[in-house]
């Protein structure tokens, strides 16, 4: 899994992967932004983040459940963990439940706030502070659910994916 906060590559990272050849799920987050503020619901973060986090969860739950027979390597960008207590909400019973149920691979890779690269758009409004703010309660939160964080290095999205790669394969 991918994780991070806002801007630092993910997507990117995540596509290059698919690229090489990997099996990649993309970022729930956006896809909910999106169909939210197509129908003008409150499920988006600025609005209503609780019900945010929640359409989030239950995508990813949805997803996760979908493949959980299938044994392919397959990198995610972000996931139901990521839900936890994301923009600060209180973990709802259900994202708690399946935050303990649903487990992926313990090390998570995790890209660090990278200011030469981040970007706001109309669904990432988060400002900079905000992004590194995200970032430090990921890699704290991250152990007390069980996943140990990588730290993926700022350089290429070529030498980054390599260092992915090069990790899950020892």
């Amino acid at each position: 899994m991918l994780t991070g906060g806002p801007g630092v590559g993910k997507t990117t990272l995540l596509r290059h992967l698919q690229a090489l050849g990997e099996r990649v799920v993309e970022e729930t987050a956006r896809a909910v932004i999106r169909e939210q503020v197509e129908r003008d619901g409150r499920g988006v973060p600025w609005l209503d983040n609780d019900l945010y986090v929640s359409l989030c969860a239950a995508r990813d739950i949805a997803i996760f459940d979908g493949l959980v027979a299938d044994e392919r390597r397959t990198f995610f960008d972000r996931e139901i963990m990521d839900s936890y207590g994301a923009n600060g909400a209180t973990p709802s019973s259900a994202i708690i439940e399946a935050v303990r149920t649903r487990r992926y691979n313990t090390t998570v890779f995790v890209l660090p706030p990278w200011r030469e690269i981040y970007e706001t758009d109309a669904e990432r409004k988060q400002d900079w502070p905000e992004a590194e703010r995200t970032s430090d309660l990921i890699l704290t939160r991250l152990p007390t659910l069980g996943y140990e964080p990588i730290i993926v290095p700022k350089a290429s999205v070529a030498e980054r994916a390599a260092f992915v790669l090069a990790q899950v394969a020892t």
